[in-house]
């Protein structure tokens, strides 16, 4: 992998996945895109778990693996899948973007988007099952709050070193976060990370993590709990086995049942995605 832009004809059929015409850059064009990413392409490790057992990856998949699996099953990535590629997608339709590493209980572990339009610099990150439907601005005098059901998510000012802390929330106590660095960064950098997201004991090889978001809603799947929240709302339905787990998955994200099921067949023994 590297950080070349896009090929013109995989410029435009992950524009047609989104449903978005190709336009000039601006901050209009921008949260369009943003948007649309969130809201069409999932976050999920379905697809990690099925090309790994049918495919033998073990790392990134290529750029024309990822649009097949949303064209033709409703698949979408984890976070370095959805965020590479978006960047690589900007920085294809000649938007200032960068990608960018974030710190969680390791350094580097995590990957964002950087984009920055009229002199102003966002934070994008499609690949953190949350539902960050637009641009967040880094040049922050007060926290920046996107909140759904349960979840609430602070994106902080920058400290000294021009780095954004994000906190999540659930139900009042925190849950997770990460630390955004500016400096601009290759996919290679990631490889590291990348490889031992594969390793027996990796989170997405344990867990079951998938999240779809809409102009005024989500649904989420997490194991064996499916959580749909509108407003400041959440219902919480328990599933009673992996057979009821595929078949909800098929119901909520439209991914073909025996895919899923052959999926969450590999998995491990479930565990908190975000412990």
């Amino acid at each position: 992998m590297s950080n070349q832009a896009l090929a013109p004809e995989l410029v435009r059929r992950y524009l047609a996945a989104l449903g978005v015409a190709p336009a000039t850059p601006s901050l209009e064009g921008l949260c369009e895109l943003v948007a649309a990413q969130l809201t069409r392409i999932p976050f999920e490790n379905i697809s990690k778990l099925y090309n790994r057992k049918r495919h033998g990856l073990a790392g990134l998949p290529s750029i024309e693996l990822y649009l097949e699996g949303i064209e033709r099953r409703h698949f979408g990535g984890t976070c370095y899948s959805n965020n590479f590629y978006f960047y690589s997608l900007l920085a294809s339709l000649g938007y200032d973007a960068k990608l960018c590493g974030a710190d969680m209980s390791v350094a580097d572990v995590h990957a964002v988007c950087m984009a920055t339009v009229d002199g102003r610099e966002y934070l994008i990150d499609a690949g953190y099952a949350a539902p960050f439907l637009l641009p967040m601005p880094r040049d922050l005098a007060a926290d920046y709050v996107v909140e759904l059901g349960r979840d609430r998510f602070v994106l902080r000012p920058q400290d000294a070193h021009g780095r954004s802390r994000l906190d999540m929330y659930r139900d009042g106590q925190r849950k997770h976060g990460y630390l955004a660095k500016p400096a601009p960064r290759r996919i290679e950098d990631f490889h590291r990370a990348i490889a031992g997201s594969f390793k027996p004991d990796a989170t997405f090889l344990n867990s079951l993590l998938l999240t779809r978001y809409y102009p005024d809603r989500g649904v989420m799947i997490h194991n064996l709990t499916l959580v749909e929240s509108r407003g400041s709302a959440s219902a919480v339905r328990r599933l009673g086995s992996r057979e009821q787990l595929a078949a909800a998955v098929e119901e909520h994200f439209e991914m073909p049942r025996a895919m899923v099921a052959e999926a969450v067949n590999e998995l491990g023994d479930l565990q908190d995605a975000w412990a």
